[in-house]
């Protein structure tokens, strides 16, 4: 009872904590000085030193992700984000449960395509509790069978369940459509039978080739100054191997065109729509990504929510979006409609992409985009410690420089109607694939 009283407390003092970050000025938030620190062991991190509240939020990743789980193994990176607190060093799962909570420190591992990452929030006070207990999740967890067992009968029960789910089926209908033989089509949460291959040395195997130091990026926030992060940097990470060993991963290519329709007994039916896009790096990215604001982006202020919800009552919501990974670039569109208006939501849809490629958007609906994305970026990304580390993991991911902050509205100010145009045009000409979930006789 006494445990369970104190990490409760220390979770509201965690709270109260980010309530008081979030009532800083637009003004200071702005500024935003970023140190770039380079450990003893060589471990560098982007720091932003606050000492607003006594909080320190450490965001990492390792470039990998489910691209790297070993053929028939797929779902081992997901797994392992699931077991990095199952146990570590000397410590069992329950006991390290038990430590971690008690240390009030709130963490979380994720894995995507391209990336493993993770975050960690903890109270300056019981910050080098948290990071030792970081540490050995990182270079020594113990993958016992028992933790493992259980998490995988968890996942397994997940796949189970999206069996009956028409989003999670149209999603991976999408990834097999878009991406076809490439790695970023395989199913990064596992199947029933690759799950049953996954065991302890399958996650170390995975740890060991992808957590190391050379395809690591590191963003800190909070009562941290630049000595004290490179002890921690070097606690935590110090220890990995040198240099991964990744395999490669191929550009992925994207013939669009398809039409897909599952038939599955639901009242709605899910819609996806997509086309080849461009990545991060590209110089047209901020065109682009204004240009997919006005179309879909944009939420209630978007051509497609106007048309499709607003003026025809068509959906509830819709929304279009660019998909930037480092092997691919892809333009998403989607929605979920009742089965007998599908042909009539679709149409609308596919019109939209049609007369945005063809016409571009206004200069009015370009200057309302410009004013809304500037605008809100602060308040999006930089009001909370844990969203400024992730944005410094952010900049390095994508080698956007130490001074992207500062840069970035200079390059959304700086794109032209002309530009948006020409952009549109060679964004969305393509025939889109569609996907369809749902009762196509109804």
């Amino acid at each position: 009872m006494r445990f369970v009283s104190l990490f409760q407390f220390r979770l509201a003092v965690l709270n109260v904590m980010a309530l008081a970050f979030l009532a800083l000025t637009t003004s200071a938030v702005r500024a935003v000085d970023i140190q770039t620190i380079v450990s003893d062991k060589g471990i560098k991190a982007l720091l932003v030193e606050d000492y607003t509240v006594p909080l320190i939020a450490l965001s990492f990743s390792f470039k990998g992700g489910s691209t790297q789980d070993a053929k028939g193994y797929e779902g081992t990176a997901q797994l392992l984000t699931t077991m990095l607190d199952e146990g570590a060093g000397d410590i069992p799962s329950q006991k390290l449960q038990e430590i971690l909570e008690d240390n009030g420190m709130s963490y979380s591992f994720n894995s995507g395509f391209d990336r493993f990452s993770g975050s960690i929030k903890t109270l300056k006070t019981s910050a080098d509790e948290a990071f030792k207990l970081t540490a050995l999740m990182i270079n020594k967890p113990r993958f016992d069978a028992e933790p493992i067992e259980r998490m995988k009968a968890a996942q397994f029960n997940r796949l189970k369940a999206q069996e009956t789910n028409p989003q999670a089926i149209a999603s991976k209908a999408w990834n097999e459509a878009v991406f076809q033989k490439h790695p970023y089509a395989r199913p990064s949460q596992g199947t029933f039978e690759t799950l049953k291959t996954l065991d302890g040395k399958a996650l170390e195997d995975y740890r060991k080739r992808v957590f190391a130091r050379d395809n690591l990026v590191v963003g800190v926030v909070g009562a941290i100054n630049p000595d004290e992060l490179k002890a921690v940097l070097d606690k935590v990470f110090g220890d990995l191997p040198e240099k991964a060993q990744l395999s490669p991963v191929p550009e992925a290519t994207f013939e669009s065109g398809e039409d897909i329709h599952i038939e599955f007994a639901t009242p709605q039916t899910n819609i996806r729509v997509a086309m080849p896009g461009i990545k991060r790096d590209d110089p047209d990215f901020y065109t682009a990504y204004l240009v997919n604001y006005v179309l879909g982006g944009g939420s209630f202020s978007s051509r497609l929510y106007s048309e499709v919800r607003e003026k025809r009552g068509l959906a509830y919501g819709v929304y279009s979006y660019l998909g930037t990974y480092d092997s691919a670039g892809i333009v998403g569109a989607g929605t979920a409609t009742r089965n007998e208006r599908t042909k009539q939501t679709l149409d609308v849809i596919l019109a939209e992409i049609a007369r945005m490629a063809k016409e571009g958007p206004t200069p009015e609906e370009l200057e309302k985009a410009k004013k809304y994305i500037i605008g809100s970026y602060a308040i999006a990304n930089l009001d909370t410690s844990s969203k400024i580390a992730g944005v410094l993991v952010a900049i390095q991911e994508a080698n956007l420089g130490i001074d992207y902050i500062d840069k970035r509205a200079d390059y959304i100010r700086a794109v032209t109607i002309e530009d948006a145009k020409r952009v549109a045009a060679k964004l969305l000409s393509a025939k889109p694939t569609v996907i369809t979930v749902g009762q196509k006789g109804s």
